[in-house]
């Protein structure tokens, strides 16, 4: 079966970072195949991992959109739109040493994801059960938690940063989570960016006042943040980096 893990949080607090550390951690261990699939529609995981992205869900839609108003389709004989469709979508997945990768992207102009979401969705639910685990990076909100698109989520990490803003933003999912009887396997609370790794005990009252369960805190690191300045892939940082051995820990306490 596939172990499904979702990371969420507001803008701004690392939690694209954090998800691409997770998902080295994972292939360090050799513990594929893995499917990793950013659901943001302002997409940049595949920079925080070092991958390079041709296409993704959202461009081919437009391109299908383009390919209806055409005179001339591209869709080959004796292929119905439907089987076209799925051909081009099948394209967009991204086939790495270590994990494969699926970028839903966005579409162009005014409107809503409703229809990306859709394909999303679709697309995630075929490849389940092909991978050990299926690691999404969603958008900062909650979406795609109140629109259903996420399969069942084994483990759901909730990022935050260190501030109490931050702490009560977590803590807004985490109860549309409860409201909405997603029951993750397990939601627990990563906190980002601590100076020397250690929470104000403010912040502590926070999370116990909305009752999350806090598994670990990353400190705030100088490495990670002049990787992320200088355009290098900031998952790769060094192995002894003091943000990745404390997330190795976190998911030592998470058994994955």
């Amino acid at each position: 079966m596939t172990h499904t893990i979702a990371v969420a949080g507001k803008g701004g607090v690392g939690k694209t970072t954090t998800c691409g550390m997770l998902i080295e951690y994972l292939c360090k261990k050799q513990l594929g195949p893995i499917l990793v699939v950013d659901a943001d529609a302002n997409s940049n995981l595949n920079e925080v991992l070092g991958v390079e992205v041709e296409t993704t869900l959202g461009d081919i839609r437009e391109e299908m959109a383009r390919a209806e108003l055409m005179k001339d389709s591209p869709i080959p004989k004796g292929m119905t739109k439907a089987d076209y469709a799925e051909m081009k979508f099948s394209s967009a997945l991204i086939e790495e040493d270590d994990f494969d990768m699926l970028v839903m992207g966005r579409t162009q102009g005014k409107g809503c994801y409703c229809y990306v979401n859709g394909v999303l969705k679709a697309q995630m639910d075929k490849y389940y059960g092909n991978y050990r685990y299926m690691v999404i990076d969603n958008e900062a909100g909650l979406e795609h938690i109140s629109r259903g698109v996420l399969p069942h989520v084994d483990t759901l990490l909730l990022i935050s940063d260190c501030s109490r803003r931050g702490i009560q933003a977590v803590a807004r999912i985490a109860e549309m989570v409860r409201d909405l009887e997603l029951k993750p396997g397990a939601m627990k609370l990563i906190v980002n960016r601590a100076p020397g790794g250690v929470l104000n005990a403010a912040v502590l009252e926070e999370i116990e006042k909305h009752g999350l369960d806090l598994v670990g805190v990353l400190p705030q690191d100088e490495t990670v943040y002049e990787y992320d300045c200088e355009g290098k892939p900031s998952a790769k940082v060094p192995e002894d980096n003091p943000v990745k051995v404390a997330l190795r820990s976190i998911m030592e306490k998470l058994d994955l």
